[in-house]
């Protein structure tokens, strides 16, 4: 009607007795970020340290020019150096963990040492020191797996001043564990070479040939020389 004053009801229903609304209060994500971002940080601090390591050996193991051949076999996969039973001459523990830290041009043979292992001794001295200035960076370690004591003059011809070899007895079911021959050899038919973070990387033949074997060894220390340094 004209003029009246009436209104429509309000239609909206009422809230029901006692109801009421709670506002959970959302989870505080910050030091979640914080804790990620610092795994992100330190994710790519170690990625940057490791990439010399791993560019070099990509170099090494898998941009091979046509031609370019490795004499020594590569192990693949590669073996840590395990926690070996090492002992001094004087019959003194030696952790394996203090083989790390240099390039290692391995021989395995008793310690009596015939012929063939003194021509064993005597090459891998040689072989050391034609890597002029770069020498270094590579130990000679001779391994024994029995308990046949050296000879003296055989211990002071591999340990000329300044360019000793390493000694160790291993006992030889330990060895056999990590260091392999190939199919038809032995042990002390060839040399062992592992890299300085502790990995048996290289299997040289019996009988070697000194310039192949000196061609890879410098090979191996050009493609480490961004990371890798004398000394432990």
């Amino acid at each position: 009607m004209s003029g009246s004053n009436s209104s429509v009801p309000d239609s909206r229903p009422e809230p029901a007795e006692g109801l009421s609304l709670t506002v959970h209060t959302l989870p505080n994500l910050a030091p979640e970020r914080r804790r990620l971002s610092g795994r992100l940080q330190m994710l790519m601090v170690l990625a940057v340290c490791a990439a010399p390591v791993i560019a070099s050996y990509f170099t090494y193991y898998v941009v091979r020019p046509g031609g370019r051949t490795n004499y020594g076999e590569l192990i693949d996969p590669q073996r840590s150096l395990p926690s070996l039973p090492l002992q001094s001459l004087t019959g003194e523990p030696v952790p394996a963990s203090s083989l790390k830290g240099q390039w290692l041009l391995v021989a395995v043979a008793g310690g009596a040492c015939d012929a063939a292992c003194e021509k064993t001794l005597y090459l891998q001295r040689q072989l050391r020191e034609t890597l002029g200035r770069e020498k270094d960076r590579v130990d000679k370690v001779w391994l024994i797996p029995d308990g046949a004591a050296p000879r003296p003059e055989v211990l002071a011809a591999i340990n000329p001043k300044g360019a000793e070899a390493t000694v160790l007895r291993v006992p030889a079911e330990a060895l056999a564990d990590w260091l392999k021959p190939a199919a038809g050899h032995a042990l002390a038919d060839h040399f062992y070479v592992v890299d300085p973070m502790g990995n048996w990387m290289m299997r040289f033949p019996a009988d070697p040939q000194p310039a192949k074997v000196k061609r890879d060894l410098e090979k191996l220390l050009r493609a480490s020389a961004s990371w890798d340094n004398a000394g432990r």
